[in-house]
């Protein structure tokens, strides 16, 4: 399955004060339904707060981003087994949002495992050995004086 990108500017959504909170409901509604379906990977809104930076592969950060990238908005990612199928989910969205929405192709989001098995368990020398003395003084049977 392949996972998309649906997404929209927070300068597309342009409705009255009052219409933002039904607006919420219904969102989040078609965000339960994609969950439901287990077509839903992850999404939020990119705070508007708190700016973006460029960050360079030195760690030195830049309040300059590149060109038309500045992103604000939500987002969610789904994974589902045609575009068509994404294309639909984006349909939900944009009726919930009350905006049209951006569907792109996502790559391929792949979990990060070391090369190697991790290490095997190590056992406590200590707590084996207490372990055992435990063991002794448990089978021992005592002996009436």
């Amino acid at each position: 399955m392949t996972k998309y990108l649906i997404s929209f500017p927070s300068e597309a959504m342009v409705l009255a004060p009052e219409d933002f909170a039904q607006a919420g409901i219904d969102s989040r509604a078609v965000i339960e339904e994609a969950k439901a379906a287990g077509v839903y990977v992850f999404g939020g809104g990119i705070s508007e707060a708190v700016a973006p930076v460029l960050v360079s592969a030195d760690g030195s950060v830049s309040p300059e981003i590149y060109p038309g990238s500045d992103l604000t908005g939500g987002f969610c990612v789904l994974e589902v087994p045609t575009r068509e199928e994404a294309v639909e989910w984006a349909r939900k969205i944009a009726a919930s949002c009350r905006c049209a929405q951006n569907c792109a192709n996502s790559c391929t989001i792949r979990r990060v495992r070391p090369p190697w098995p991790p290490p095997a368990r190590a056992t406590c020398a200590r707590s084996t050995s207490a372990s055992r003395a435990h063991s002794r003084r448990s089978q021992r049977r005592r002996t009436p004086e």
